[in-house]
Formats: structure tokens, sequence, C-alpha cells
């Protein structure tokens, strides 16, 4: 990596931190506060959120006949959501200890609070529940592929792509095959030390 991408990488890193306070500040601001997996709002504020949410029936006269007849087909995907996860948390589970590269933790990516949120009513609470399980499980498996990727195949794309997972940043440039094998276990140690700390830390 050239010195004017590893400083543009440091650069990004340095906004998602101050991303990571900015978002503090505003947990601050809207007055809650999170206590392990439990998600705590001041009473007043609670009440505030009580007094907005829809309650079922009404919740169902507001619905557009558009998401009646989609939802099928939405909740039909959950299928193949599953089957994926399944697949994918296996081939983590089998092969990853083979590898020497460290698991990626579900906790991390699949994450369920917005049943804490009282505005919220339980039909909502549901589709929320389903999306929340699908955008992190979509997270998870990325990140596990990334890591995978980092093992068998750290090379870039020779065109540029839209959205880019956490390690593709530090990978090799397309085309760059000077002492390619030497690299690729260079990546593949990083991984090994990656997991070594993880172990260490739990």
């Amino acid at each position: 990596m050239n010195s004017r991408i590893r400083q543009i990488v440091e650069q990004m890193s340095q906004l998602e931190n101050e991303l990571n306070v900015a978002l503090e500040e505003q947990q601050s601001r809207l007055r809650y506060s999170v206590d392990g997996k439990r998600v705590v709002f001041e009473q007043t504020l609670k009440e505030a959120h009580q007094r907005v949410r829809l309650g079922v029936f009404r919740w169902f006269l507001t619905v557009r006949p558009q998401n009646y007849l989609t939802m099928p087909v939405i909740y039909g995907a959950s299928i193949a959501l599953v089957l994926f996860d399944l697949s994918v948390s296996l081939y983590q589970a089998l092969c990853f200890p083979i590898y020497g590269i460290p698991k990626v933790k579900r906790g991390d990516y699949i994450v369920y609070d917005h049943q804490h949120l009282a505005y919220l009513n339980i039909i909502e609470k549901a589709h929320c529940l389903y999306c929340s399980y699908a955008v992190g499980m979509v997270a998870y498996t990325q990140e596990i592929i990334a890591r995978t990727e980092q093992y068998f195949c750290p090379i870039k794309h020779a065109r540029k792509l839209r959205s880019m997972h956490s390690r593709y940043e530090r990978f090799l440039d397309y085309g760059d095959g000077d002492e390619f094998l030497r690299k690729l276990e260079e990546f593949r140690a990083e991984l090994a030390e990656e997991r070594r700390q993880t172990n260490t830390s739990d």
C-alpha cells in the first residue's frame, strides 16, 4: 500500500472515531443508556414514546395496500436467509480453525434492540426483529467472506467497487504480482496473529 493510500485509510479511521463520538453524544441527547444488552430510556421519554405509539388495529388501517401484497415475498425470503446463515456458520465453525482464521462473533453484527422502543407496537417490533436479523446476518456473512478472501486471495479488483468490506483497502493492488506468494503468507500470518489476540482476550 503506497503512502497516499495509507494516509487516506488513516483519515477514514479517524473519521470513524469521530462518528462514534458523535453517536455517543446523540445517545446522551436522546436520554438513554446501554446496560449490557438492555437499552434504558429516561422514564419521561419512555412515557412520551408510549403516547405516540399506534395501536395494532389503527396500524392495520394505515398500512399501504402494496405492503400487504409484498409481505409474503419479504417473509418468504427468511427461509433462504436461515439456510444461508446455517451454511456460512457451519463453514466458519469447520474451516476457520483449520486455516487459523479468527472466528467472527455473531453478536458483533446481529443486534436486537428495537424491542426497547416504546413507540413501536408489537407488529412493528416483529418487522424490526426480522430486518435486524437480515441486515446483521448479511454483515456477519460479509466479514466471514472478507477473512476468507484475505486468506486465499487478498487482491483488489481492476474496477472500483461501490461498496467494499472492512479489509479490502489493505489488499494487494490488481496486477501487483511481485512476490505475491510472500505477501499472501504475510496476510495469513496477520490472520493467525489476530486469532491469537482474540483467544487471549477471551
